[in-house]
């Protein structure tokens, strides 16, 4: 039961780091130059939610991986 918990706070935490380095990476490409001024606030909505998609993506990606290296121990145990 402790295992779950422990993988339910590293799956958490997971998201959130790699939500904020997706959106520290998208601002660092300063798209917003070339959006109009009227437009910038539909810009950065878009900007959050594909941060979390992106974010959520790499994510679910490094967990499967690190869950695929853990699972690797069963094909070498006997």
């Amino acid at each position: 039961m402790k295992w779950m918990g422990f993988q339910a706070i590293l799956t958490i935490i997971s998201h959130f780091i790699f939500i904020g380095l997706a959106f520290s990476a998208l601002q660092s490409l300063r798209l917003d130059r070339y959006i109009v001024p009227e437009r910038q606030g539909k810009f950065k909505l878009v900007l959050v939610l594909f941060s979390v998609a992106l974010g959520f993506l790499c994510s679910e990606f490094f967990l499967s991986f690190v869950d695929n290296i853990r699972n690797l121990s069963y094909l070498f145990s006997k």
